[in-house]
């Protein structure tokens, strides 16, 4: 395979060896035209080796022997003296500017060897394995980094610095009869400098930053032309490639990265579409396009994710990275996220947002005018497109930017896509794909005991490939009809096993039944490691454990599923990733979620939950058999009942499932709200303008197959008139030279509805009960409050226990009480519900099923425990943790919907304070920890105990210490805390400087002022 050109910036110790200048090197294969042609072309031979001098003075530039690895500073001065001789008496301000001088064509001519000398260096096979790293803060000041270098190699303060130049200046003047040489003015104040007292920051350090930001400077002109020679690391610092195998133990880059790393689309700043299978590496060539746009590029980049899980762990992972590289990385998830967001003074921003999250970023970027100040957007995932009212959003985003700005790029990936050529032509997008894994994965189906190889080549799908060898008594062959016990013992426990089961309560009893059957053995597999699990998740439930969990945790085994609390959830994948637990009984969702890959991978049938599997989720399941760096193969195995045959080797040969627009199918989330969000953005105002814009979107791109019934024009007309009848738009009459036209113009109620992201199902109903809740808002209790903030798309599948619903009602006071009359749900309908009593007066259903998720949310805030909620209402952890995290999301943006609206000032302070409370949903002096990204309320508990009280004790806090304090915490998560602390107080701290520098500015319309 060929290798990418990775350039290595090797440094040698000081006194290790005498240095040595590096020596041409050859063309390689891998290498740039550009690069190639700089080799070919001859020039100067090796120039001989220096002798090395081990002078009794400290080196003054540390372990790092010269900023252009040929010639150390002093001798670099001593050639220029040789050159250009000065007068005697020149004193050392002069002297330094005058190295200084020289030192760029150093600097330029190493930037020109770098890219074909360093290319053959350090190619390796990656490995799996995470590495981590501390960080270090990365200056990234626009300060010309050639000053940087000369500032490192003073390392006292600067009024020390000037005394010592003056009085040596003096000297010089006084003693202007010796014919003292510019080498030996400089030595001396270096070697004076070594013995003052030295800054806390190390002058290592400061030449690291000063060559990094120089090596940035480099990239930018490097992405900037024409050329295809694109610097150190595909236009990055070699930092970042230090950083890679520092924090990600990344060494080298497949081939097909380095493909498409280099394509000429990229080059030329074309969108890109990208398909590759599950775990063949998509989203390290994201991040390295991310960080070209932030450094090199100087631009902020927007990264779409599906799922909240899935930003955090990003926002996580990246902020390391933003840490070292001086960017800032923002999440925008659930209810966090800024609208607009700060416009950052010198640093750029990651935002890392779920889609609808995205969206409404986007809206705001775009109301602001500072589109183009968003140079690339990623979108994981892309098939989304074609799911529901999720797939409509994010159609939505991505319309707006392809309309709005030209100068935006777009790149989008995913494993399963199968009608590119649609979303090519919607996205005016480039395609590449390969069919590569890291890791060979062979499919399997097992029918009866006997299983077969998927193999396209054969008649019916199928080759036989063996007879399961498994002996089963007569009592394990009704427990395990299906031979699990058989397959799963073929790889526990030296090797990870995941099972995907149709429901979560199936998960629940494959767990236990594997468990009942397993030898007594397994349970000595790791078994302090075990213990310290059950314990953690005893911690996490305040003394309270799932029996099902305790029951099989001890032989490696658990279920996960949307049942689990958040906290629960990572637990038990922290557990898996490290070997602990090694056979998890999965839903369908953890295929598309966290990235948790195994040896072998069981589908338990081909079902979710009643509808039978969809191809490309058959392929999400099986594309996490195998282990990159761990694994040399993974194999997947679909367990079939003789009736499903035929159904499966449709499956297992057709083509994915087509990506469809959404816009038509999910009306009010889709058409609507796109049509009501270009009038308020001014995106389009008349009819015609709208149609175009419509045109441009997926399903402008697709009219033809979805809209049979109706031309686009006649759905974009009917959209208008509906969204007029509602109210949220007008209709104005515009004179332009004598000719009327009309105009589209949004109302207050409009804007409201689009800039918070509401339904337009609900819209006027949630405005008639806030406008009702100003007539007498109980504020008691948060009770009235919450009802408000709840969000209206659980409500129908909310199923009331009429005696839990007396009992919660009983315990309000009399004041809460009148806050259920107060939305239509009279203490008598509840009595009569409970006793079994016919109800003669009608109740709006929607409104009693939502005041008893309001019983939920509330008893929650008051008692911050999932698990005794979870008990009291008799629901599982997993609904009450779900039904608050959308509380939380739907309160934020009912706190949107009333900053538009003047009569509704009343509810920004109450909704914002509430926001923050179903956010974290623990004590108060919690919440600053959980603020860090991958901090769960368990963890955060014991941080608080062990004395770390604030985003500062955390941000400052030691790895090492936080392992030896915090009990079950590994070094590299120890590492990811302070790192993700660090990139949040960095960015509160900028947000208020932004503040200051506004508060301060002087106004450019002062009257009386020319």
């Amino acid at each position: 395979m060929a290798e990418p050109p990775l350039a290595v910036r090797r440094r040698s110790s000081l006194g290790s060896a005498p240095k040595r200048s590096r020596p041409p090197a050859g063309p390689s294969a891998a290498c740039s035209p550009l690069a190639l042609k700089r080799a070919n072309t001859g020039g100067e031979g090796v120039p001989a080796q220096r002798p090395y001098c081990n002078d009794s003075e400290e080196d003054m530039f540390g372990d790092y022997n010269s900023f252009c690895e040929d010639d150390s500073l002093l001798a670099q001065v001593l050639d220029t003296e040789h050159t250009r001789p000065q007068d005697a008496e020149t004193d050392v301000k002069a002297a330094g500017e005058f190295v200084l001088e020289g030192l760029p064509s150093g600097i330029d001519q190493r930037k020109q060897d770098n890219s074909s000398a360093s290319e053959t260096e350090m190619r390796q096979p990656s490995t799996g394995s995470e590495r981590s790293a501390g960080t270090k803060k990365i200056d990234m000041s626009k300060c010309s980094s050639l000053d940087k270098i000369w500032r490192a190699s003073s390392p006292c303060p600067d009024s020390e610095h000037k005394n010592r130049s003056t009085e040596f200046s003096s000297d010089l003047k006084s003693d202007s009869c010796k014919n003292t040489s510019l080498k030996d003015h400089l030595k001396n104040a270096l070697t004076e400098n070594a013995k003052a007292q030295t800054l806390k920051v190390s002058k290592t350090k400061q030449l690291k930053e000063a060559i990094l930001s120089e090596e940035i400077c480099v990239a930018r002109k490097a992405i900037g032309s024409s050329s295809v020679d694109i610097g150190p690391f595909y236009g990055l610092p070699s930092k970042v490639k230090d950083l890679f195998w520092q924090l990600r133990g990344i060494e080298t880059l497949y081939e097909w990265q380095h493909d498409c790393l280099t394509l000429e689309c990229l080059q030329q700043r074309k969108n890109l579409i990208y398909s590759l299978p599950t775990s063949g590496g998509k989203t390290l060539v994201a991040e390295i396009l991310i960080l070209q746009e932030l450094l090199c590029m100087q631009k902020d980049v927007l990264m779409i994710l599906p799922y909240v899980a899935i930003v955090q762990e990003k926002v996580w992972g990246l902020s390391n990275f933003g840490i070292e590289l001086g960017f800032l990385v923002e999440e925008y998830a659930g209810s966090k996220g800024r609208f607009p967001p700060i416009k950052r003074r010198c640093k750029k921003s990651l935002y890392i947002a779920t889609i609808e999250k995205g969206h409404m970023l986007v809206n705001s970027l775009i109301e602001t005018d500072r589109i183009g100040d968003l140079g690339l957007v990623v979108v994981d995932e892309l098939h989304m497109l074609g799911e529901g009212s999720r797939g409509a959003t994010l159609e939505m985003t991505l319309a707006k930017i392809l309309y709005t700005s030209k100068s935006t790029h777009i790149v989008g990936m995913s494993a399963t896509l199968n009608n590119v050529g649609d979303l090519q032509k919607f996205l005016q997008a480039e395609y590449y794909t390969k069919n590569f894994r890291p890791v060979e994965l062979k499919e399997y189906i097992k029918i009866r005991d006997t299983i077969y190889e998927v193999d396209s080549k054969a008649e019916n799908g199928f080759t036989f490939s063996r007879l399961l060898n498994f002996k089963y008594s007569s009592n394990l062959k009704k427990a395990d009809p299906d031979h699990i016990i058989a397959l799963v013992t073929e790889v526990i426990p030296k090797y990870s096993c995941l099972i995907f089961c149709p429901t979560k309560k199936n998960c629940e009893n494959v767990a236990s039944m594997v468990c009942k059957y397993l030898n007594k053995e397994f349970r000595s597999h790791r078994e302090k490691e075990k213990q310290d699990l059950i314990k953690d998740l005893k911690n996490i439930g305040n003394g309270s454990i799932c029996p099902v969990l305790k029951q099989t945790i001890p032989f490696g085994v658990a279920y996960h599923h949307s049942g689990l609390t958040n906290d629960e959830r990572k637990s038990i994948e922290e557990a898996y990733s490290r070997g602990v637990l090694c056979l998890l009984a999965c839903t369908a969702t953890l295929a598309a979620g966290v990235n948790l890959p195994a040896r072998r991978v069981i589908l338990r049938a081909p079902y979710v939950a009643n509808d039978f599997l969809k191809k490309n989720q058959y392929k999400q399941m099986i594309g996490r058999a195998g282990r990159a760096g761990i694994d040399n193969a993974g194999e997947s195995i679909l367990i079939v009942q003789e009736k499903d045959k035929h159904l499966v080797q449709d499956l297992v040969t057709s083509p994915l499932e087509n990506c469809y627009s959404n816009l038509l199918p999910e009306f009010t989330k889709g058409m609507q709200n796109l049509l009501l969000s270009l009038v308020g953005l001014r995106i389009a105002v008349t009819q015609e303008e709208v149609y175009n814009f419509l045109c441009h979107t997926l399903l402008g791109v697709q009219q033809q197959l979805l809209s049979k019934e109706k031309s686009l024009s006649e759905l974009v007309k009917d959209g208008l008139e509906s969204l007029i009848e509602k109210g949220l738009l007008t209709v104005k009459i515009m004179e332009k030279d004598q000719n009327s036209k009309t105009a589209l113009a949004i109302t207050r109620l409009g804007k409201a509805a689009y800039k918070g992201s509401i339904d337009l199902s609900y819209c006027n109903l949630l405005y008639k009960e806030l406008k009702k809740g100003l007539e007498g808002l109980v504020l008691e209790s948060s009770l009235h409050l919450l009802y408000l903030a709840t969000p209206y798309d659980m409500v129908s599948n909310c199923s009331p226990n009429w005696m839990i619903y007396l009992r919660q009602f009983n315990q309000l006071s009399a004041a809460e009480q009148t806050v259920a009359d107060m939305v239509g749900v009279p203490e008598s309908f509840i009595a009569k519900k409970a006793s079994g009593q016919a109800i003669r007066k009608n109740v709006d259903s929607a409104s009693v099923n939502r005041l008893y998720l309001t019983f939920i949310l509330y008893t929650l805030l008051k008692e911050t425990n999932i698990w005794s909620v979870s008990e009291k209402f008799n629901l599982s952890r997993g609904y009450v943790q779900n039904l608050l995290t959308s509380a939380a999301s739907f309160a934020s943006c009912v706190l949107h919907f009333c900053e538009e609206l003047e009569e509704f000032w009343v509810y920004k302070a109450l909704l914002t304070e509430l926001t923050k409370h179903l956010t974290y949903c623990v004590k108060t002096e919690l919440i600053p920890l959980m603020e860090v990204a991958g901090v769960l309320e368990a963890r955060a508990k014991q941080l608080y105990n062990a004395g770390y009280k604030t985003l500062a004790h955390l941000a400052n806090a030691n790895p090492e210490t936080l392992v030896k304090t915090i009990e079950h915490l590994s070094r590299r998560q120890a590492k990811q805390i302070v790192s993700s602390a660090k990139m949040l107080l960095t960015e509160k701290a900028e947000a208020l400087q932004e503040e200051v520098e506004l508060l301060l500015k002087v106004p450019t319309d002062i009257p009386g002022t020319s």
